[in-house]
């Protein structure tokens, strides 16, 4: 799968996902995550609701990570069959949350 991550300009932050300027892209096969790419989605200064701008730099991605979304970004990625993690703290530190979480709720019963 991959993994977007919006994040502030200098890469170390996460964004809210309408004003992310940079999304840092992911691999991850379930077990080993590995940093693909760095997308720029500009964005207007003061222009309201531009996460479309964001989707078509990152809808190749099935996860999303970011500081917030907004209440009409959030629906429709959902039925767009996105996964969506709004977490605060740097870049490194939620993707190993996520990963862990992924791995924790993956993993196979037992009895």
């Amino acid at each position: 799968m991959k993994i977007a991550i919006a994040a502030s300009d200098d890469e170390k932050c996460l964004e809210h996902f309408g004003k992310a300027q940079k999304f840092l892209i992911y691999k991850f096969d379930g077990e080993n995550e590995e940093f693909l790419e760095t997308r720029v989605s500009p964005k207007e200064a003061g222009e309201k609701h531009q996460w479309g701008k964001s989707l078509k730099v990152i809808e190749d991605c099935e996860v999303i990570i970011c500081f917030q979304m907004g209440i009409n970004a959030k629906p429709k990625l959902k039925k767009l069959g996105k996964t969506i993690v709004e977490d605060e703290g740097s870049v490194d530190e939620v993707l190993e949350r996520y990963i862990k979480h992924y791995k924790f709720m993956n993993q196979p019963l037992k009895f």
